[in-house]
């Protein structure tokens, strides 16, 4: 019958006895452990960190954007050709059941001043339908009313960077601020979304009614003819539906014969940005997969020392069997030895893996998540690696002859 005290007692002896030999082993053991975790930290980290901007852009999202014109027999790009109005926006949202909200938009910048401070920052023209679009609640105030959308009234809504760099401390509410010197009232301030995927400030933005944009801040070439419409479908499976019903719908309210290309574009952004975070992912997998190799790495270097002590310990494992030590006694001693050095590589790789991935976080300001599945993972697989890789070892000795291995100098 196999003794493991017994055994695990004999294997940690013989590892004292050559400590600078173990610690050089388990070296691979623990690099790879503290570059599984740290990778799949920083990975984890930066999927959970983009997984936080796609959902403060907003769900369900497709934007329409209007086509290209040719000037010269040069063709512009997109949004050259102002083919959209605030009544495709209106028809969008009234007449197709997989659209929950169409705000049109007027996009624009400009300078902002309250007292002596000023802010220079992009100017939004839309509907209070934006809000819903975005997901986008207020932290003060209120949304705009219908009235003030169809009397083109010269009331705004701020974001919080706009607020913080123009009224500090103080409540921006019922305050005047003039938008290009056009006086308007703030009525509402939204909550913080935070840096945009491409690093842009969302809060740095101002709402103000389409109306309002249109006729005292920015001027339309065709009256009522818009930047783009943002779209929100009821759900994700109607995005596609929602898609379709939109060009339909639009070929038809502008005249587009069959054989007539689209003077517009439906342009999915809640796919694009998912395909985004999938890509993410990959990556992560595919950091954690480099980092793993390191592991197999070490697992060799355990195999290696293992059977060279195999060798350097031919005539112990004969004494062993002289005195009635079973073939797998001698078979779980050197398993035990690879598993102990293994497992112990894998507990200081641990510690190793979570200070490096803080220390990212700390120095580089690298988002970072460290998940207990990573570690136990982590410290799972570097077991395993023992076990495998002590195995062929292990095997060998326990089919040595005692009394070749005796003989043995």
């Amino acid at each position: 019958m196999i003794h493991l005290p017994s055994i695990a007692k004999i294997a940690l002896r013989a590892l004292r006895v050559n400590k600078m030999r173990s610690a050089l082993t388990m070296l691979g053991i623990i690099i790879g452990v503290a570059a599984v975790i740290t990778m799949l930290a920083v990975g984890k980290g930066a999927s959970t960190k983009l997984s936080e901007q796609i959902a403060t852009v907003g769900s369900n999202l497709l934007i329409v954007v209007p086509g290209s014109t040719t000037a010269g027999g040069v063709r512009m790009g997109y949004g050259s050709y102002q083919s959209l109005t605030r009544a495709d926006a209106e028809a969008i949202a009234s007449e197709i059941p997989s659209v929950f909200l169409a705000a049109p938009v007027i996009s624009g910048s400009g300078q902002v001043v309250f007292g002596n401070a000023n802010w220079a920052t992009a100017v939004y023209g839309t509907t209070q339908d934006m809000l819903g679009v975005r997901d986008w609640t207020l932290a003060a105030g209120r949304n705009f009313y219908d009235q003030e959308i169809r009397s083109a009234a010269k009331v705004c809504i701020v974001g919080q960077t706009v607020a913080d760099n123009l009224f500090g401390n103080a409540n921006p509410l019922d305050q005047t601020i003039r938008i290009r010197k056009v006086p308007f009232t703030v009525v509402g301030v939204l909550n913080a979304k935070g840096q945009s995927m491409m690093g842009q400030d969302q809060d740095d933005i101002i709402y103000v009614p389409v109306t309002a944009a249109e006729r005292n801040l920015f001027g339309r070439r065709i009256p009522g003819s818009v930047h783009f419409i943002m779209v929100k479908a009821t759900s994700t499976d109607d995005l596609g539906r929602a898609e379709e019903q939109i060009k339909q719908l639009l070929r038809q309210r502008h005249r587009i014969g069959p054989t007539q290309e689209d003077d517009f574009t439906v342009r999915n952004l809640t796919q694009m940005l998912q395909l985004t975070e999938q890509a993410s992912r990959v990556m992560s997998l595919l950091l954690a997969a480099i980092a793993g190799v390191s592991l197999l790495v070490g697992g060799i270097g355990i195999m290696n020392i293992m059977l060279v002590s195999v060798t350097e310990r031919t005539r112990e494992i004969g004494i062993r069997m002289a005195v009635g030590a079973k073939t797998w006694d001698i078979r779980t001693q050197f398993i035990i030895e690879a598993l102990i050095l293994s497992m112990i590589g894998g507990l200081i790789g641990i510690v190793l893996g979570i200070t490096l991935a803080e220390l990212l976080s700390t120095l580089a300001g690298w988002s970072i998540l460290i998940s207990v599945w990573a570690i136990v993972m982590s410290f799972g697989f570097s077991a395993l690696v023992g076990i495998f890789f002590g195995f062929y070892p292990a095997y060998k000795a326990s089919l040595l002859d005692p009394i070749d291995a005796l003989r043995h100098e």
